[in-house]
């Protein structure tokens, strides 16, 4: 493609001396101003112009705009590879290193369903699972259900999602993505012949859900261009093709979804959005016979339910349960007047999550940041704790789909322990690692040491942080230190095994993790006082974090750099905009940048049920509040520190023109040399790559990224 005129073009110039960095001139974006007026203040954007809708993205042939944009994204990936060209052999041995530790023969743990177990399978020089089935009997051969790499062949990007077997076990339903936009074709396969069905059907949520009958599923809608999943429908297998609608959420600010209880006895209908719930409950057997309401909405309730042996089990934050409590109800009195507490609420408690069973509850539990399960016995009205041993970890319920067992599957992982699927005998309380993820390259976890303590915000509030290094580290203030956070949603970021980061750890980096406010480590009042109004809590508590671990000689501010990504992006838009000199370098990973002009515009996917995240901007209280702190409007004429920025052209949740208008902004105003560079991923959307390896040559960009600016270059 020619390169329009309207950008500067790329030449190589002058070594700096002592370096292999070379200097190139940066693309400069035309600025074409374009007024956005709101409470009769009006902002003026000069990178507008870089928004294409989907219809110019899909077109045949591309128009002017299209051509001048794809231009801009084109030459900003070139001078990224200028830029980053003496980091190419760093970033191959980064690779080598990231896949050398991946087990390229591997398999799930095998799960047992309705007289079959079920796990997936990775094979060497493959980048996508096949999924296998045996039946539960002594000799049973194993029955290949789908290779996904076969229906990755020729593609740039494949994703598969919704893998589901009928309950007469002769039927598959599966969905795929081959654009990464998260709108799903669901397709069907007769497990008897191997032969994939004619039957299809097109924007889908990427799951469905099946009847008792095994030829009912009932699946949901997703609008093409907001994405938001609107609709339930069902569709009948081996009929006239046309699926009926089941309800339709006209509330723009909620979404739907479908699952299926413990019991099996019922199908849930979901509408949520932020503050509120509602469940619709079904007959599995009865597909025909209509949903009907558990509990309808209201402002502020947030609710969802399980069923099994005749009662629904809800947690609600109903009665003030800001933390929330568990009631059960029969299944035929839903009506909240019937609910009866199991687990009443507590101030100091989240409850997270429940599995059942016939005689014990298993409890997901969040106490002082961490996760905790309680195994409560119901006929004898006892309960106790799972004892984990480590300061720093994540802990949560696994796969568990026999009610009758005394056996409870959880997952398990700390910053030095990898992911590992442990069974628990709930009765004996004996411990059984089914499997722990083998990491290759070397990997001793007794060479690395993990802590966890608090930092102190500006407003007193105590911060929690986990961090680890490689036994040996010197608190001297010199090591190298990588901070991260998401901070959003009620989104809590655990101290989880990253087998990645082990590529910093050895070369002497320290990794942490600032547990800010906006997640839930603390409970729900931890995540409502990082939202709305309280948003800007997040970003301050990261840099003050950040000063805590230069205090304590973890690191100083020539050593420190800062990783986030989406809602993270935007807290790492936000931190160098407030403390640009606190940090060495940052990667922000398709960085939502631009809120006020996306939440202004209800087309953009997303953006409707997201008002209650972020506040509505039609009002003015909350268009000020978003104004103060949204990065590319505050972006200002000063030095930045260097700054990698990731996108994907195709990304459906953070659309790429948000980092590519930030990006140019700043080219625009900082009065810096430090490094600017954006990775735009013309084939991929929000979460990059489809393949296990592929996307890891993203990771090692950014690590080598980081560790040339730390003087690390091997």
């Amino acid at each position: 493609m020619k390169k329009s005129l309207l950008f500067l073009s790329i030449t190589s110039a002058l070594l700096i001396s002592g370096c292999a960095r070379v200097s190139v001139q940066p693309p400069v974006a035309e600025r074409i101003p374009h007024s956005i007026e709101a409470h009769g203040d009006v902002r003026v954007d000069n990178y507008y112009w870089m928004r294409l809708t989907d219809e110019q993205k899909n077109a045949p042939e591309p128009d002017e705009q299209t051509r001048k944009v794809l231009d801009y994204l084109n030459s900003e990936n070139e001078y990224k590879t200028a830029v980053l060209k003496h980091t190419e052999d760093l970033r191959e041995t980064l690779f080598g290193e990231l896949t050398g530790r991946i087990k390229k023969d591997d398999s799930t743990v095998p799960y047992l369903d309705n007289g079959y177990y079920y796990y997936t399978r990775f094979t060497e020089g493959r980048e996508y699972p096949t999924y296998f089935r045996k039946k539960a009997e002594e000799g049973a051969a194993e029955e290949l259900l789908l290779d996904v790499n076969q229906l990755a062949e020729g593609q740039t990007y494949c994703q598969v999602s919704g893998v589901s077997v009928s309950p007469d076990n002769k039927t598959l339903a599966y969905a795929i993505d081959l654009v990464s936009r998260r709108l799903y074709t669901i397709h069907f396969k007769d497990l008897a012949t191997g032969q994939t069905l004619d039957e299809k059907i097109v924007n889908t949520a990427g799951y469905g859900v099946w009847a008792a009958d095994s030829r009912t599923l009932f699946y949901v809608v997703r609008d093409p261009q907001t994405l938001r999943s609107f609709r339930v429908m069902n569709y009948e297998l081996g009929g006239n093709g046309q699926s009926k609608v089941v309800y339709t959420e006209e509330d723009e600010t909620f979404s739907v979804s479908v699952s299926r209880t413990q019991s099996r006895k019922y199908i849930l209908l979901s509408s949520s959005q932020t503050l509120s719930n509602e469940v619709r409950i079904i007959d599995a057997a009865k597909p025909e016979a209509g949903f009907r309401l558990l509990e309808p909405r209201s402002e502020n309730h947030e609710y969802r339910a399980d069923h099994l042996n005749g009662f629904f089990y809800i947690r609600t934050n109903s009665g003030g349960a800001t933390n929330f409590r568990l009631v059960r109800t029969p299944e035929e009195k839903t009506a909240m007047s019937n609910w009866q507490d199991v687990i009443p609420h507590r101030s100091d408690v989240l409850l997270q999550g429940w599995e059942l069973f016939n005689n014990h509850l298993v409890v997901s539990e969040r106490i002082n940041g961490l996760n905790n399960l309680r195994i409560i016995q119901l006929d004898k009205d006892t309960d106790h704790y799972i004892d984990f041993g480590e300061p720093a970890y994540t802990a949560g319920i696994n796969i568990n789909l026999d009610p009758s067992s005394n056996l409870f599957r959880y997952s398990y992982s700390s910053l030095t322990t990898p992911n590992s699927v442990i069974e628990y005998n709930m009765e004996t309380r004996e411990k059984r690692v089914l499997k722990e993820d083998e990491v290759l390259g070397g990997f001793d976890k007794n060479n690395y040491q993990s802590e966890r303590f608090w930092a102190g915000a500006s407003d007193g509030t105590m911060i929690p942080v986990s961090l680890v290094y490689r036994k040996g580290f010197e608190k001297n203030g010199r090591a190298p230190l990588l901070l991260y956070a998401y901070g959003s949603y009620g989104s809590s970021t655990d101290a989880s095994f990253r087998s990645n980061i082990i590529s910093l750890l050895d070369r002497g980096f320290v990794y942490a993790i600032a547990h800010v406010r906006g997640g839930s480590e603390m409970g729900t009042k931890w995540y409502e006082d990082g939202k709305l109004l309280k948003k800007i809590n997040t970003f301050t508590d990261f840099n003050d974090c950040a000063r805590f671990l230069i205090s304590q000689n973890y690191t100083s501010p020539e050593n420190l750099f800062a990783m986030g990504g989406s809602a993270g992006g935007l807290l790492m838009g936000a931190i160098v905009n407030m403390a640009p000199g606190l940090y060495r370098g940052v990667v922000a990973a398709v960085p939502f940048v631009d809120v006020v002009t996306t939440m202004l515009d209800a087309t953009i996917p997303l953006t409707t049920f997201e008002w209650d995240e972020w506040g509505d901007p039609r009002e003015k209280e909350y268009y000020d509040y978003m104004l103060s702190y949204s990065p590319y409007d505050q972006v200002e004429a000063m030095d930045y520190p260097n700054i990698l920025v990731t996108t994907g052209f195709w990304d459906s949740q953070v659309q790429y023109w948000e980092p590519a208008k930030w990006v140019a902004k700043l080219r625009e105003m900082k009065t810096d040399d430090n490094i600017l560079v954006m990775d735009c991923n013309m084939t991929t959307g929000h979460g990059g790559a489809s393949g296990r390896f592929e996307r890891l040559k993203s990771t090692a960009l950014e690590y080598a990224f980081i560790l040339d600016l730390a003087g690390i270059r091997k």
